[in-house]
């Protein structure tokens, strides 16, 4: 397990600025559309990384957490015309990753995006992305690909993994799937969230079974489905963990639960970050540990700066966890 990230990069001083910090290992993309990635793109990107003392560990397929509008592979979920040829691309995309000496790709299987309601209130005036139920509009229109039912948005899903699996399988290459965040109720605008609940999440890594088939284990993603966060979450991560299931972390703490959350700072929230960090370790789980979304916070560099701070925050937890588990830690 290691300190990791996948906050967007600027320009190479946010490369100089991150080996300075000691996170070594990153989920970055090189620019461009991942359908017009070649094997030379990945691995001068690669070795860019690798001049900088960096670890390119993972990249994302064309499939990101934005509305399906906005989606570089919209055909997929929407089963258009297209969707066999953009499968295709993301498979042949699958083999030039591996041959780059990547070991693993991220995607979402997103409708929605990411709803949220209006900023709450946050330590020492920050300001939280938040989600709660009765700020949002139930009668939200549902995007283009109108009312889907659950059967259909299976299938849909399943298409995709029945082509893409084998291919990440014959080239050992991890895909990991990030949750759907939040949980929302069933139909709201026009679909059900099934990567938004415990069990559709259990299913979904039960389909088509692999060992190169996971999860990007969102732990305030997982958080936002449960009705009480700080003491259901250790039985999810140990489901997940026990079956080899987790591919990457992000460590991310909200305060709230199901249909009323705001995120916060890992230190602040309502799971016990420090009892799940040590629970990753006693799993036994191998890849990078991240932090996500962060909150907005008054700074010349508000992002990075509040970034800084869960490094900060996780590497110390890290430093423990490696006397603790004399090898369950990497630098």
């Amino acid at each position: 397990m290691y300190l990791g990230t996948q906050n967007g990069i600027r320009d190479d001083d946010d490369f100089r600025m991150l080996a300075q910090l000691g996170v070594r290992h990153l989920s970055s993309d090189p620019p461009g559309n991942p359908h017009d990635w070649t094997v030379d793109t990945l691995r001068r990107y690669r070795d860019k990384l690798d001049r900088f003392g960096l670890v390119l560990d993972m990249v994302q397929l064309p499939l990101a957490s934005v509305p399906i509008e906005q989606s570089q592979s919209p055909d997929i979920l929407s089963a258009g015309p297209d969707r066999d040829r953009q499968i295709d691309s993301i498979c042949r995309l699958i083999e030039a990753i591996a041959e780059a000496g990547i070991p693993a790709a991220k995607y979402n299987l997103n409708i929605i995006g990411i709803p949220r309601t209006p900023f709450e209130p946050g330590r020492g005036g920050s300001r939280n992305a938040s989600f709660f139920w009765d700020k949002a509009d139930p009668a939200a229109p549902p995007t283009m690909i109108g009312a889907l039912s659950e059967e259909e948005n299976w299938e849909r899903i399943d298409y995709f993994l029945e082509r893409v699996v084998p291919v990440a399988e014959s080239c050992r290459v991890r895909l990991a799937c990030h949750p759907h965040d939040p949980y929302t109720p069933p139909g709201y605008r026009g679909v059900t969230r099934v990567l938004g609940t415990v069990d559709g999440l259990k299913k979904f890594v039960s389909l088509r079974e692999s060992p190169y088939h996971g999860l990007n284990f969102c732990q305030g993603s997982v958080g936002e489905m449960l009705e009480d966060p700080a003491n259901e979450i250790d039985d999810v991560i140990r489901w997940f963990g026990e079956r080899g299931k987790i591919f990457n972390v992000h460590f991310r703490n909200i305060r709230g639960g199901r249909l009323g959350f705001s995120e916060t700072f890992p230190d602040e929230g309502d799971m016990d970050m420090w009892r799940s960090m040590k629970l990753y370790a006693e799993l036994g789980y191998p890849y990078m540990v991240m932090p996500d979304h962060v909150p907005t916070i008054d700074a010349r560099d508000p992002e990075n700066t509040a970034f800084a701070f869960c490094y900060g925050y996780m590497a110390a937890q890290l430093e423990i966890l490696d006397k603790m588990y004399p090898g369950a830690i990497q630098r």
